[in-house]
């Protein structure tokens, strides 16, 4: 019935706890779920988790933030992308957050090295014929100018993809549906604060629409604070369907065939 879209399995906070979560994604009918891939030397842990339940699907890429870790070529992404059961190319995109702090007074200039590996990642994605994942925080302007950059104005050719998390304005979600993505909402649309952004989930139509967890982060009310996982993604469709009113069944059938449509590979 749902699909959590974006999670983090091989993370330490939810991989010993693998039975466990399966059996409460289950329990709330959570069928399917992305594991997503970060970086290089955590691919192979992703692709196994794929690769041994039938339910569960990888990607291949290196996070935007993470630094100190293999850099990928287009040739690494491209190959582990071809493997079975990886149906797209990320998390990638750019991360400026709180930049002075956690990046040790850098600027956005001397962060040079995310905007080349992003694009190293479109390139790749257009290569394989995959979508990306892109995560973009605090630089949606330089996210989107590269995309336009690199040729993903949603035409022939292009990788397309979904941008994850999503947590900004409604004037960056209408350009990134101009450029052919998808947007996906996870559990920040429950907290009080995010009106905003729920008014932006009313917004987006309903077949670009995706729904995640981004766990073991972000856990959506009444578990905000605690550790996230993939069963409860049903929270993030349930306020989906609360601001545009319509049955929640409804959600999760149309987010279910737009994670089909986007990550074609599923269906094969």
């Amino acid at each position: 019935m749902f699909v959590d879209s974006h999670c983090h399995l091989t993370f330490p906070e939810l991989a010993p706890r693998l039975p466990e979560i399966r059996q409460a994604m289950a329990a709330a009918q959570v069928d399917r779920a992305l594991c997503i891939c970060t970086m290089l030397e955590e691919f192979e842990a992703v692709h196994a988790l794929a690769m041994q339940y039938d339910n569960f699907w990888a990607t291949v890429g290196v996070h935007p933030d993470s630094e100190d870790v293999a850099e990928p070529s287009v040739q690494d992404l491209v190959e582990r992308s071809g493997r079975p059961r990886v149906v797209a190319i990320g998390e990638t995109g750019l991360d400026y957050y709180q930049m002075e702090e956690r990046k040790g007074g850098r600027s956005v200039a001397d962060l040079e090295w995310q905007r080349e590996r992003f694009r190293t990642h479109i390139r790749a994605a257009r290569q394989a014929a995959q979508p990306l994942v892109i995560h973009t925080r605090s630089a949606s302007a330089d996210t989107l100018a590269i995309l336009r950059e690199e040729g993903e104005d949603g035409g022939p050719g292009c990788a397309g993809g979904v941008f994850h998390c999503f947590t900004e304005t409604a004037e960056v979600a209408r350009a990134a549906l101009d450029l052919g993505f998808y947007v996906s909402f996870s559990g920040i649309l429950t907290f009080k604060s995010a009106q905003d952004l729920r008014d932006v989930a009313a917004f987006v139509p309903l077949d670009r629409l995706l729904i995640e967890t981004d766990s073991p982060y972000l856990a959506p009310v009444p578990y905000r604070g605690k550790t996230n996982n993939p069963s409860y993604v049903p929270h993030v469709a349930a306020r989906i369907a609360e601001v545009r009113k319509m049955p929640i069944e409804d959600v999760a059938r149309t987010t279910s065939t737009n994670f089909e449509r986007l990550f074609r590979r599923v269906r094969s």
